[in-house]
């Protein structure tokens, strides 16, 4: 019944991770809605994917964090 009342540190990371994982996948929609309109604004288009690239690399930053390095 007493449950600890912090987080671990790989708990915090999950909870970043997934809200990353979100960000991203709504980014994906976001380009992906605007590349179907006719004529998109080419300035908004490469600023989300370049947003949307950059939640990529911190994705992969914090996966490589909890995911242990196997020495083979």
């Amino acid at each position: 019944m007493n449950a600890p009342s912090e987080l671990s540190h790989e708990e915090v990371l999950a909870i970043r991770l997934e809200v990353l994982r979100h960000e991203h996948r709504d980014l994906d929609a976001a380009v992906h809605a605007l590349e179907l309109t006719g004529r998109p604004d080419q300035l908004t288009l490469r600023r989300l994917k370049k947003r949307k690239l950059a939640l990529k690399d911190h994705i992969v930053k914090i996966e490589d964090m909890l995911i242990p390095d196997i020495i083979a």
